[in-house]
């Protein structure tokens, strides 16, 4: 049992799998930070000093009675609250996140297209299929008229 698993787990696939989990971890912490270190800041400065991860509505005081000046002095207190400021840095996040993978797949297309142009100069012999170029006008292989 311990030898089948060794061979399901060292198949190409598998191992393929797991550095692309691992790189996608890694690629969302970075990008986490990018989004709550590089970008929010500037823009929470242009918006007059606004920290988007201490935006939050007081749905309920908690033990402690508000007002509460930062998102965790009202969860301490116990306070029932919406942490929009949250969700923008996490809607940022996803667009950081969509906007790099739109543009990965859209390099990745152009190399395809560059692929598929590459191939578009040969063709088959309708007779005896061999590989000729798209020019030519007799088969070398079998000397039929094209």
């Amino acid at each position: 049992m311990i030898k089948e698993f060794q061979k399901f787990a060292m198949k190409g696939n598998v191992v393929d799998l797991a550095v692309g989990v691992i790189l996608g971890v890694a690629f969302g912490v970075i990008i986490t930070s990018l989004v709550n270190d590089i970008i929010m800041p500037p823009i929470g400065l242009l918006l007059g000093d606004v920290d988007f991860s201490n935006l939050f509505w007081v749905l309920e005081e908690g033990s402690v009675a508000g007002p509460y000046t930062t998102l965790d002095a009202a969860s301490d207190a116990g306070a029932v609250s919406i942490n929009y400021g949250v969700f923008i840095n996490a809607l940022v996040n996803f667009l950081v996140v969509a906007l790099a993978m739109f543009m990965l797949i859209r390099t990745m297309n152009r190399m395809q297209e560059e692929e598929e142009v590459k191939e578009a100069t040969t063709k088959a012999c309708p007779y005896c299929f061999s590989t000729i170029s798209i020019k030519a006008t007799r088969c070398p292989a079998c000397t039929s008229k094209l």
